[in-house]
């Protein structure tokens, strides 16, 4: 049994790598399609916001600190916002209290704006060594849609800033937008590719309840794309990333062999990670940690407590194997069953349904070889419909 009560027998191995995500939750505006934590401010105090992440990255770090760290990711909001010292402080400080491997990876998204562009030197100083760039799209009617702040002509101007400065880049590309046609995305996807980064995220274009859009579906006045006809651009995507050379390792995400997002893979993989900053989740041996979401409700919970924790609470042994499983699931690779059961302390009988996957596999949907557990890319296209029939937890 575990001399603490409040961590698992199979929690992950405290001398594992682990992964810390930093919130940054400002932007300059809304986007319609988004409905992630991020907020519109006129006036931000640095001084104030940089001494809050600080002591609530140390707050974390007496929890869980003197591990290896093998990432770091700025996500937001928009990060590329952040005065480049902020960043810096944030990495020396988790150099403090963790041990980086050799390789760290160092990760922030940007908003491919002019402004922001010339702030990619100093944060590459500061010890970024990956950039993921909000391009979004590479038609500037399409960006306009989708309520992005800049055009084509930026967008591209600061992807090439971006590849003379960081040794690793990302871009975000959102398709299946409403009246694109399988012509306009492969026009679209070729340029995308031309560009030669080693890494793409390709979205897309999901109603998320709460959002500009979702009140736009909800009143009749947009119409999002057919979903058989988001199929098949999600086929296309597939196949030209291939011929590429940077095929899909995630769902949404695409690299050549070496360039896959090492932070995201911990998530994927189900290890654990910090959360620091308004709203952050983190995974902490067993335990699912939440910060306070609103911006202002963070500081004063940092101020008051000296962190910004909203609820601390032990993973059941069924929760623990669920997110493992549907995290998982999403990756090409699959899942290991019997590293989840370690994880969970559940037998592997208990975590699937082995009746769903006789009925899918005979249609190349799902495929279980010894104790690896992978959906196929056919059956990627219906991960939504196939992961409740295999889940058993």
């Amino acid at each position: 049994m575990s001399p603490d009560p409040f961590i698992p027998a199979s929690a992950p191995d405290a001398s594992a790598p682990m992964a810390l995500y930093v919130h940054w939750p400002f932007c300059v505006s809304k986007c319609p399609y988004c409905d992630f934590n991020s907020h519109v401010r006129s006036d931000i105090d640095s001084d104030a916001w940089r001494a809050a992440l600080l002591d609530d990255l140390a707050h974390e770090a007496a929890l869980n600190g003197g591990r290896p760290l093998s990432s770091i990711f700025f996500g937001g909001g928009t990060p590329s916002l952040m005065p480049p010292r902020i960043v810096e402080a944030l990495i020396d400080a988790a150099a403090r209290h963790w041990v980086p491997t050799a390789d760290i990876e160092i990760t922030l998204e940007a908003n491919p704006s002019s402004v922001e562009a010339a702030r990619f030197a100093d944060l590459a100083a500061a010890g970024v060594n990956r950039v993921s760039l909000g391009l979004q799209a590479l038609e500037d009617e399409a960006l306009h849609f989708l309520g992005r702040a800049h055009d084509v002509r930026e967008g591209l101007a600061a992807l090439d800033v971006a590849q003379s400065v960081f040794g690793r880049v990302n871009f975000d590309l959102i398709y299946a937008r409403p009246g694109q046609s399988e012509a306009d995305w492969e026009a679209e996807l070729a340029r995308g590719l031309s560009f030669g980064t080693d890494h793409l995220s390709l979205y897309q274009l999901t109603i998320e309840p709460g959002t500009r859009f979702a009140t736009l579906v909800a009143q009749g006045k947009l119409n999002p794309a057919d979903p058989d006809h988001a199929a098949t651009l999600y086929e296309q995507t597939q196949a030209m990333t291939a011929t590429a050379g940077i095929p899909a390792y995630e769902i949404s995400n695409h690299a050549r062999k070496g360039q896959e997002s090492r932070h995201n893979l911990t998530y994927w993989r189900y290890g654990d990670y910090a959360g620091v900053g308004p709203g952050a989740h983190g995974r902490r041996r067993g335990l699912a940690t939440l910060r306070h979401r609103k911006p202002e409700n963070w500081m004063n919970a940092v101020a008051r407590n000296g962190h910004g924790l909203q609820s601390e609470e032990p993973l059941a042994p069924a929760d623990r194997a669920r997110e493992a499983l549907l995290m998982g699931l999403r990756l090409a690779e699959g899942v290991d069953l019997d590293r989840i059961a370690r994880l969970s302390g559940l037998p592997v009988s208990a975590l699937i349904d082995d009746g769903a996957i006789a009925r899918l596999a005979p249609h190349g949907l799902i495929r279980r070889q010894d104790q690896r557990l992978t959906i196929q890319p056919a059956g990627m296209l219906l991960l939504d419909a196939i992961l409740p029939e295999v889940v058993a937890v």
